[in-house]
């Protein structure tokens, strides 16, 4: 599926308007403690956890300076019950029966014109977009990090924690410390940073419009952005939009997070 030139300017503009548009004041809140902040992390995570599975299409729309305009379709499928996630690529044709898997911490590539699998890191860029593995998996910012709260600040009409998070030793993410806006009133997240070990910003996410949807087999609302709009902090010009589409809670078949499965999508 194709987004239209016209679309894409109203993603444009609209990223923008949150890029510029968005000045973060303080606001005059106490400390939150240690404690505190470990429970709005569980939190924010079981919002967003299902105890059964979760399937989406997701529209990934890569920008990048001095190359072409891509637009990416794909499946995300997850069972959060065992930290299950595959994504499955199925267009462009090129890109068609690619797919990442991500099984017991370790994340796989399938590439089926070489009929290989490779071990990849978290720090992967999905596709070769600006987008990471934890832009399509379950929240589990409680378990991989210890967080902080440096305030509170106005970000638009809301209010927010600001959080920064650092990874937990031998723990792999994507990067070691980030920081992150939660709106105190839903949990849900509106901003986040990424700061490699360096201590360098290498990318800004904005998480402008959420959802839920009734789980069954967790009896209560599971919680997921319909966009997430990513800005690279190194190259400026390049960015990513993702659009998550068709959310489904449907229990998926039991052998689907396999390699076996994911080889068979290509044949």
């Amino acid at each position: 599926m194709k987004i239209a030139p016209h679309m894409l300017l109203v993603c444009t503009v609209a990223a923008l308007t949150i890029t510029v548009g968005y000045p973060a004041s303080t606001a005059h809140a106490e400390t939150l403690t240690a404690e505190q902040v470990l429970k709005v992390l569980k939190t924010v995570d079981n919002r967003q956890r299902n105890n059964g599975d979760y399937t989406a299409q997701v529209i990934i729309d890569q920008r990048e300076k001095d190359k072409n305009d891509l637009v990416y379709d794909a499946t995300v499928y997850r069972r959060d019950k065992r930290d299950r996630l595959m994504i499955l690529f199925e267009r462009p044709k090129t890109e068609r029966g690619k797919g990442y898997l991500r099984i017991d911490h370790n994340l796989w590539f399938y590439d089926p014109r070489v009929g290989k699998w490779e071990r990849r890191t978290e720090r992967e860029r999905i596709g070769g977009t600006g987008s990471n593995r934890q832009d399509f998996d379950e929240s589990r910012l409680a378990e991989e990090f210890v967080g902080t709260h440096t305030g509170d600040a106005k970000l638009g009409r809301y209010t927010a924690h600001k959080l920064t998070l650092k990874a937990k030793p031998g723990v792999d993410v994507a990067y070691p410390t980030v920081k992150m806006w939660v709106d105190v009133e839903t949990y849900n997240t509106l901003k986040v940073q990424d700061i490699a070990a360096s201590g360098k910003l290498m990318r800004t996410s904005y998480y402008p419009k959420w959802r839920k949807l009734y789980s069954k087999s967790k009896m209560a609302d599971v919680w997921f952005p319909k966009e997430i709009r990513i800005f690279d902090e190194v190259e400026k010009s390049n960015r990513t939009i993702i659009v998550i589409r068709k959310p489904n809670l449907d229990s998926l078949p039991p052998n689907i997070f396999t390699k076996a499965w994911l080889e068979s999508k290509s044949r």
